[in-house]
């Protein structure tokens, strides 16, 4: 026999029944986003390397561990599956000049890869929705998308997840900030592990990201950036914090929150919630004003997040949120009449309804059966009198009723 084909480790199938909640998922972020103004974009799953080297960072976990990347057999291009959104956003922007008629809106959602050890909710390829503000400079977009956020927890009936907020500032604030990191880590230098060491000198803030529990109470003790932060940087944190505050958000300032990629400066943010007894990130983003210039732009602002689907999806099964089933308001059952079958199932679809109509044979009884599987509101049965008359029995499946012999002519109306 031949050997079973299976799917690459961390990368998983999406089956038909797990996909109503992912499609009402969808469905309500593309809702809000667009009540707020952002509009679609799409950009390639495959992007030059240097792309996320010079985005992201050299020395990040991402592009020293994670990265699927490969050389272009034709033309010897070094390419690279994204490993997340925002910088195929911003070439973009750069490449079609799509920021000429002034600062843009923007989402996008799809699949990025990691190459991470695999665990729940964190697999090699996974879904991302990504929102990105381009070309706005102060702290009411930065609250705007944190507020955006809360509604889509509320459409989603989460209430457990939490904010968590902090400023990073800006470049000259992060070399003094550096100068302190490295002289406190080099007087525990007995504590740093083999990750921190490596780190210490080319980028001593991802030390503060550490998830050692050995280190933990000498990173507490750590410099903390925003006790060097200027007037502008604290200017624009104090007026983030005023905005959540006067939009009624609820926050916690966590110093240590520093963000995985190396393009934020200012704000950043996340949401976290518990999920299968640890508290995990739902979605982080934060400003990146030096990102253009990064990628070969005219300085711009901008500031953005992103979610990871598959943990939403965790919590949203750990806590039974409401999903609407997306079931057909209809199953057509019939005998030896498809073609009556089918017209009556188009002009149905016509009139805006989701039906399914039998296929494959099978007895009323076997049909009926697979109708009230498909979860469909209404059976419509055809028999031969049914067809000769061009009428159809209506059985409700949902609800108390009688069926009613109808007329296909009024069945839309009466549906």
């Amino acid at each position: 026999m031949l050997q079973k084909i299976q799917a690459v480790k961390g990368m998983n199938d999406l089956l038909p029944e797990e996909s109503g909640r992912w499609e009402w998922f969808e469905d309500t972020v593309r809702d809000v986003a667009r009540q707020y103004g952002y509009r679609l974009v799409r950009a390639p799953v495959v992007e030059p390397t240097n792309l996320f080297v010079r985005s992201i960072g050299e020395v990040t976990d991402i592009v020293e561990k994670e990265m699927y990347s490969f050389e272009d057999s034709l033309n010897g291009d070094k390419l690279t599956l994204r490993p997340e959104l925002t910088a195929g956003i911003i070439r973009s922007a750069i490449e079609h000049s799509w920021l000429h008629a002034g600062p843009q809106r923007v989402w996008a959602m799809g699949p990025v890869f990691r190459h991470e050890r695999p665990q729940k909710g964190r697999y090699r390829q996974f879904y991302q929705f990504d929102v990105e503000a381009l070309g706005f400079e102060g702290p009411d977009v930065d609250a705007e998308q944190i507020v955006m956020l809360a509604r889509i927890w509320k459409r989603l009936g989460l209430t457990d997840v939490e904010l968590e907020i902090n400023s990073i500032g800006d470049a000259a604030e992060r070399r003094v900030h550096r100068e302190k990191l490295i002289a406190h880590f080099e007087a525990h230098a007995d504590v740093l592990d083999e990750d921190a060491r490596r780190r210490l000198h080319s980028n001593p803030l991802r030390i503060l990201d550490t998830k050692n529990p050995a280190m933990q109470s000498m990173v507490e003790a750590a410099p903390k950036l925003l006790d060097v932060l200027g007037e502008a940087s604290l200017a624009h944190f104090d007026g983030l914090k005023r905005l959540l505050n006067e939009a009624g958000l609820g926050f916690r300032i966590n110093p240590r929150l520093v963000r995985g990629l190396d393009y934020y400066n200012r704000t950043v943010f996340e949401w976290v919630t518990p999920i299968d007894g640890r508290t995990l990130t739902i979605t982080g983003g934060g400003r990146y004003d030096g990102l253009f210039e990064q990628l070969g732009g005219k300085p711009t602002p901008g500031v953005g997040f992103g979610m990871g689907i598959e943990r939403v999806m965790l919590k949203l099964a750990e806590v039974a949120a409401a999903m609407p089933v997306h079931a057909p308001d209809a199953y057509v059952a019939h005998l030896d009449a498809p073609a009556f079958a089918n017209e009556v199932a188009e002009r149905l679809r016509d009139a805006g309804k989701a039906v399914v109509s039998h296929a494959g044979g099978g007895s009323f009884k076997s049909q009926m059966k697979k109708a009230d599987a498909s979860g469909a509101r209404w059976a419509i049965i055809i028999g031969e009198a049914e067809r000769d008359s061009r009428s159809v029995t209506l059985k409700p499946l949902r609800e108390e009723g009688q069926q009613q012999l109808i007329s296909i002519d009024q069945l839309a109306d009466a549906l």
